[in-house]
């Protein structure tokens, strides 16, 4: 049986966290002081995902780039391609906050999203 050592990343308890897997499965996560534990540590081990921050160019705004993210998370495999995908994004001025920059990134089914406002 493999065991897999991680800290919980979904509270700021940062739980030392213990998931057993067998045959690529998980049998149980230990060290979890609350449900939310026991997902991540299931998800984690099986299809580990993250949420993208970055910035893009801009034209004609009060600033040369806008931060940005993934509207929710893609898989960790997909996270070079994003990163690449957004390389190649300019967008024109003004953008509010939740605007969608580029849809489908990396073929995720997720939007890039402006997280602040550039007039």
């Amino acid at each position: 049986m493999e065991q897999r050592e991680l800290i919980c990343i979904n509270c700021p308890l940062g739980c030392p966290l213990t998931v057993s897997l067998k045959n690529g499965e998980v049998v149980s996560v230990s060290g979890n002081t609350c449900p939310r534990g026991e997902a991540y540590g299931r998800k984690e081990c099986t299809n580990p995902t993250r949420i993208v921050t970055s910035t893009v160019r801009v034209t004609g705004g009060s600033l040369p780039v806008v931060s940005v993210k993934t509207a929710s998370d893609i898989p960790k495999g997909k996270m070079a391609d994003c990163v690449r995908a957004l390389k190649e994004v300019t967008v024109r001025a003004p953008i509010h906050i939740g605007d969608v920059l580029l849809e489908n990134v990396a073929d995720t089914g997720v939007n890039i999203i402006a997280t602040r406002n550039v007039g």
